[in-house]
């Protein structure tokens, strides 16, 4: 009968994973219908050990602790993700920067940022059209260490009007003709929040979806 209890005891602590609150307690109920059970046909010559029972009833104790403490996070979490989004309806109309490499030109206007591991003695952005092919090329000359925005107005490389609509870009930096990082940046509006997987994510100018926890700046 100990066995049975004990095997009890071990699917109780497998209960606290996928198959939930609810299996776990119908096993405790199984666990303490073999209980009392064992105490009652126990042999009266050799009864049960009292630091054994006590042992085994702090098991179950221990396991059915865990399992409420898992709901309990399981609902901060849920309660906190609802207050990030709340949260995050505050930004709609605001200018963030985020992880990316588009840029939307719109009446001779666009605007994008990099990101540098340290200061650089030259920075270079090529801004690309659909085939990749370069539209414009922008010397930024010395940049400091971390986020840097720039701006485009719109003139290729040849004097002409750039047509309005969706582009890329990349960017280059040397520090004393060695190359550094410089990670590329969206600089956008944001016009809506939404989803992505279970985090909440602002939508920017009315099409890039991004994480809120991967915005870099509000403006």
């Amino acid at each position: 009968m100990t066995t049975a209890i004990q095997d009890v005891i071990a699917a109780t602590k497998s209960a606290t994973g996928p198959l939930g609150a609810t299996s776990a307690a119908d096993i405790q109920d199984r666990f303490l219908t073999l209980l009392v059970t064992q105490l009652k046909n126990q042999d009266p010559l050799s009864p049960m050990d009292n630091a054994q029972i006590t042992t085994q009833l702090s098991q179950i104790s221990t396991v059915s602790g865990i399992d409420k403490l898992n709901e309990t996070m399981s609902n901060l979490a849920t309660a906190l993700a609802t207050s990030q989004s709340m949260a995050s309806t505050s930004m709609i109309g605001r200018q963030v920067v985020t992880p990316g490499h588009t840029l939307t030109l719109a009446d001779k206007k666009s605007a994008g940022a990099i990101e540098l591991s340290e200061a650089a003695d030259q920075v270079t952005v090529s801004i690309l059209g659909p085939a990749g092919d370069v539209v414009r090329r922008l010397e930024l000359g010395p940049s400091p260490v971390g986020l840097q925005a720039f701006t485009w107005d719109g003139t290729a490389q040849d004097g002409r009007a750039a047509k309005d609509g969706a582009y890329t870009f990349k960017a280059e930096a040397v520090r004393a003709g060695k190359p550094v990082s410089a990670a590329t940046h969206i600089v956008g509006t944001v016009t809506g929040i939404g989803v992505s997987g279970k985090d909440p994510a602002v939508i920017i100018d009315g099409a890039t979806e991004v994480r809120f926890a991967d915005v870099r700046r509000v403006q």
